[in-house]
């Protein structure tokens, strides 16, 4: 059978008689399959190898324990001749002709009426794969174009809502955190959700790179802030997501980082609750450690520091827990150095404390300064360091790679040792 042949379609076998004979493991993978579309099964075989007996005894398939005979195939609406058996499969394919039943005949797939194909579902959406008669080229077609569909590689954005479904017209939102800012750091679903958007609610930090990939049709609404500056504020951020989903949208509040780490998620999913719309979290990498991590800074380390304090370089630091063997990790706390660096000083620390500032974290144009908080100030003033950057206060940034010799030997000897402590 030539693959010009096929004519694909999709089949709803609700409460529709389908016949499967054979009883080893295509017959069971086939009768699960069928029973997942919803299709009242009859198995025809003497014996049933394990997974079809489960499904026998569950009292999902009718299990006939004998040989097929062609009357079997009277009811049937669909068939399957899995027997093993090349002249019981042709027999039962025969009849099925007789009948004009399809049936998908495994003894011999060029002469079948109909196939089986690879079938992989993502949401709502599912692909159908047939490769000339060869499974596992299917399979191998088939795996990659799932992976394809559930990273948001392949487009999932709907065109036409569904009018039997309420939920669908109803809209929702997805806080999605898009991560420290490269677009291969936001997650799996992250990414297929904004694949499907038909509206995205854009920060000015996290992935933006992707917003290129996005169809034309998809709206995107920029509400970013900066230190001091919110051109849209935070309640019309939340009347936006609103009024957006209930125009019926698939709405995506893409965030940098992570959406309940500083980031107002939390003020957003109570906004969506309060007017009925449904909203979902999707965690994302979190700049706090993250960017540490791209520039060789654990934010615990053993033998260094057991704990960390993640905070706001606009809040007060008088209550962070003292010594540098505690990690004190800054969130846009460049524009206040002047303040925060005097009182982590002052607070048990002292002035030799490791602090590295990292700039646009796994950027193109990542910048690391590094020094002590008695000297991070000017450096930060001389080397023009701006947002978005995370400050690092700790021992910890005595790990790095990038840290001067005088700050990673001090006190712990030498780079081996600092590693051996790990």
């Amino acid at each position: 059978m030539a693959i010009v042949d096929l004519y694909p379609t999709s089949l709803r076998l609700l409460g529709r008689p389908v016949l499967v004979v054979g009883g080893g493991t295509v017959a069971a993978r086939r009768a699960k399959a069928l029973l997942d579309a919803g299709a009242q099964v009859t198995l025809v075989a003497p014996v049933l190898c394990a997974p079809a007996r489960e499904l026998a005894d569950a009292g999902l398939v009718r299990w006939h324990a004998r040989g097929y005979e062609s009357s079997d195939m009277s009811d049937a609406w669909y068939a399957v001749a899995a027997s093993d058996n090349k002249d019981v499969d042709n027999q039962v394919a025969a009849d099925a002709e007789a009948n004009r039943v399809w049936c998908v005949n495994h003894s011999s797939a060029q002469e079948s009426a109909a196939w089986t194909p690879a079938v992989a579902t993502v949401e709502d959406v599912k692909v159908a794969v047939n490769a000339g008669g060869d499974p596992l080229r299917a399979v191998a077609i088939r795996n990659a174009i799932a992976a394809a569909l559930e990273t948001g590689d392949l487009p999932l954005q709907r065109y036409r809502n569904n009018a039997n479904s309420p939920t669908e017209l109803r809209g929702q939102v997805a806080l999605v955190g898009g991560g420290p800012g490269a677009e291969d750091l936001i997650t799996v679903r992250g990414r297929r959700l904004l694949a499907e958007a038909d509206v995205v609610v854009a920060d000015r930090l996290g992935p933006r790179g992707l917003l290129e990939t996005l169809g034309a049709n998809v709206r995107v609404i920029e509400v970013g802030k900066t230190p001091g500056h919110h051109p849209v504020p935070q309640t019309e951020i939340n009347a936006i997501l609103v009024r957006e989903a209930k125009k019926g949208n698939r709405v995506v509040r893409l965030k940098g980082g992570d959406p309940y780490v500083l980031g107002r998620g939390g003020e957003e999913a109570i906004a969506c609750r309060e007017n009925g719309v449904d909203v979902q979290v999707v965690p994302g990498v979190t700049s706090a450690v993250s960017v540490p991590a791209a520039a060789g800074i654990p934010v615990t380390h053993r033998g260094l520091a057991k704990a960390f304090t993640m905070i706001s370089g606009h809040e007060e630091l008088e209550n962070v827990p003292h010594g540098s063997d505690h990690t004190v990790v800054l969130l846009m706390g460049v524009g206040t150095l002047n303040r925060s660096m005097p009182i982590l000083e002052a607070a048990g620390r002292g002035s030799d404390c490791p602090v590295a500032i990292i700039e646009n974290g796994f950027a193109m144009n990542q910048r690391v300064t590094i020094g002590k908080l008695g000297t991070i100030v000017s450096l930060a003033q001389a080397g023009q360091v701006r947002n978005p950057a995370v400050v690092v206060v700790g021992d910890v940034v005595r790990v790095s790679p990038l840290a001067p010799a005088e700050i990673a030997t001090a006190y712990y000897g030498t780079r081996e040792t600092l590693s051996s402590l790990s």
